[in-house]
């Protein structure tokens, strides 16, 4: 169908007026809102996000594209909600405790949702014990910490150690990213996975629930 080529194109350039309305007038052709998210718009995310792995788009461009997938998502919801459609599973988000910087977790967040997921973002400076209460609520398949600091990544640690503690370390898969984070700080600190940008980050969250 052409007008998925179009959603999909009007998303990777950016332009979320345009885009909205195209999605609005799908829904009111009867177009489903399943359709237009899973054939048009985590597609024309994917694009976006291999583009940006090979250095071919950069961190504004993804931002851009992001505010769109946003727009038109705030109008898909309620569709997907009145048919019945759950989001495939669930992954909480934050700036572990100390640290302040949002940019790097927004564009994650930002790229999961474009796969199909529900994201809740805790926020930044957000302690472990944050993360605990959030994982018994909302019961999440993934966890993400993200820190932009060589200070506060100690706290990604002191997370993990909080689920262990709280019994639900098992439940979940915590993924790990940051300027200052490595795969040996990932693997010595005993998260499930370490990417290096987001693009990367949403494959592989969007993998653990296959």
């Amino acid at each position: 169908m052409n007008r998925f080529h179009d959603i999909s194109d009007l998303l990777q350039r950016g332009k979320p007026r345009e885009l909205s309305a195209l999605v609005q007038e799908e829904l009111e052709d009867g177009t489903s809102a399943n359709d237009i998210l899973v054939k048009a718009l985590i597609p024309g995310m994917s694009v976006v996000g291999e583009k940006f792995k090979k250095n071919e788009v950069f961190v504004p461009e993804v931002l851009i594209t992001a505010r769109a997938m946003n727009a038109a998502l705030k109008i898909l919801k309620p569709a997907l909600a009145q048919a019945g459609v759950e989001p495939v599973g669930t992954v909480v988000i934050c700036t572990v405790k100390g640290d302040l910087h949002d940019i790097g977790k927004n564009l994650v967040k930002m790229m999961i949702e474009g796969t199909g997921l529900r994201v809740i973002d805790l926020g930044v400076d957000c302690p472990p014990e944050r993360v605990v209460e959030a994982v018994k609520e909302y019961e999440p398949g993934v966890v993400c910490l993200s820190a932009l600091l060589t200070t506060t990544m100690i706290y990604q640690k002191d997370t993990i150690e909080a689920l262990k503690a709280a019994g639900l370390r098992d439940r979940v898969k915590v993924m790990v990213g940051g300027a200052p984070v490595t795969q040996a700080f990932a693997d010595e600190i005993g998260a499930d996975a370490y990417t290096p940008d987001a693009a990367s980050a949403a494959e592989v969250a969007r993998s653990y629930f296959n």
